[in-house]
């Protein structure tokens, strides 16, 4: 994994100002957003989640994030990837405690092990609508104002020199991740009011 050439950090202490410059910084890169402003994302355990899913096959590299969630006891999110036939298969994975009763309609079972259930939607908007069901969105980020969603290749690559930057855990509110770099944009703690922007790249 190349280190990144760039590290840039900016503070703000305008919620709108902050966004803003993360969405321009961002332009038409995949991006993810949080589904409650005020709550973010727990990122503790992403770099984690992010490394032993993958290490035992349950994310691809390839794969792209809809929709993530991460807590310090459970990780849920609905991947993107292609079928051998060249489909589209949209994945909820998480606890199989969270998730609700299924209608046939909508999703099929592919796995279902002790704690853990995948389900395959052929819909996207099926698939989110699961994972908010399952999950309440509390704590979430989602793929959404972007023409795409991000891969994992590039997730793991970026968040984490942006996770190393941060003096503490941070909840992430926005974040963007493409080939060339990645920019997240993280919320104050409790006892603050500036959120913190890092972004990682490899040009200067």
């Amino acid at each position: 994994m190349a280190t990144p050439a760039t590290l840039i950090l900016k503070a703000f202490t305008d919620r709108a100002e902050a966004l803003a410059h993360c969405l321009l910084r961002a332009g038409e890169a995949p991006r993810l957003l949080a589904y409650d402003e005020h709550v973010g994302c727990s990122m503790e355990m992403a770099l984690t989640a992010l490394e032993w899913t993958g290490a035992v096959g349950v994310l691809r590299d390839g794969d792209l994030v809809h929709a993530a969630r991460l807590t310090s006891e459970t990780a849920s999110c609905v991947i993107e990837r292609r079928t051998e036939s060249g489909d589209r298969q949209y994945v909820y994975l998480g606890p199989r405690m969270d998730a609700p009763i299924i209608d046939v309609f909508e999703g099929n079972v592919l796995y279902e092990e002790p704690g853990v259930r995948a389900v395959e939607f052929a819909q996207r908007a099926h698939a989110l609508a699961h994972f908010l069901r399952a999950t309440g969105g509390a704590g979430a980020i989602l793929s959404i104002l972007s023409p795409r969603a991000p891969e994992v290749r590039h997730l793991k690559r970026w968040l984490r020199p942006a996770l190393e930057a941060l003096d503490q855990p941070r909840p992430m509110l926005a974040g963007w991740f493409s080939t060339g770099g990645g920019g997240v944009l993280f919320h104050p703690n409790p006892d603050e009011t500036e959120f913190r922007y890092i972004e990682a790249g490899l040009e200067p």
